[in-house]
């Protein structure tokens, strides 16, 4: 099986900590997406997703602009890098009932692996099996 490199997005959307709930709301409404990752000074300090704002910002019950991010995001996340065997980042994902992996290269932010990368991954290995099975019994 490949490595996380392989399959992971590069192009990760990023919001900085001091930033708000109607911010965070606002990127994920434009960029189409369902979470962020938070950073300060460059270096990823957790994530913030739909679920999130939410849950969360129902609770507090003020307006999003009042909310600071700092209320709501997850401060833990799950890590891998860019060098995890594709079943290993699988693997914790199941363990730890997550929908996401950030990918970090020294401690830098290198990229995310979601469910729908690894979807299409199996997609594509499975279609790329097919055709060996059906070429080789030809």
């Amino acid at each position: 099986m490949g490595q996380v490199r392989d399959i992971m997005t590069r192009n990760v959307v990023i919001i900085e900590h001091s930033k708000t709930a109607r911010d965070a709301a606002v990127l994920l409404t434009e960029k189409d997406i369902s979470f962020l990752v938070v950073v300060e000074n460059e270096k990823p300090i957790g994530i913030v997703t739909e679920r999130d704002l939410v849950r969360k910002v129902w609770a507090i019950d003020k307006k999003t602009s009042d909310i600071p991010l700092s209320d709501i995001m997850s401060y833990k996340f799950r890590s891998v890098t860019p060098t995890t065997s594709i079943e290993d980042a699988v693997q914790k994902m199941l363990n730890n009932n997550i929908r996401r992996l950030v990918v970090l290269e020294d401690n830098n932010l290198a990229g995310v692996i979601t469910e729908t990368d690894l979807a299409s991954y199996l997609r594509s290995k499975l279609l790329i099996d097919g055709a060996m099975k059906s070429v080789e019994s030809k």
